[in-house]
């Protein structure tokens, strides 16, 4: 049960310090920057592998800079359908 816990309040921390690295506002507030220290997660054991400290099952500075990726593609994409609309 702690892990769960453990494991999302790492993913909204991550989520937050990777759209502050970005400079975006990530839409959704926690829930999104939730969604995306998941999914900045995976991306950045994707693309730099598994290393540096672990914490709550998240490799922390892949973690990040996968995050930072993510919510940077997301603002570009989001940009774009904004100026389309």
């Amino acid at each position: 049960m702690w892990g769960i816990i453990i494991s999302i309040i790492m993913a909204i921390i991550i989520g937050i310090i990777g759209d502050a690295i970005v400079g975006h506002n990530m839409p959704g507030g926690v829930i999104g920057s939730m969604i995306a220290g998941f999914v900045g997660a995976w991306v950045g054991a994707w693309l730099f592998g598994n290393w540096g400290p672990v914490i709550g099952d998240f490799r922390v500075i892949p973690a990040i800079l996968g995050t930072a990726i993510f919510v940077f593609l997301l603002g570009l994409i989001s940009r774009l359908f904004s100026r389309t609309a």
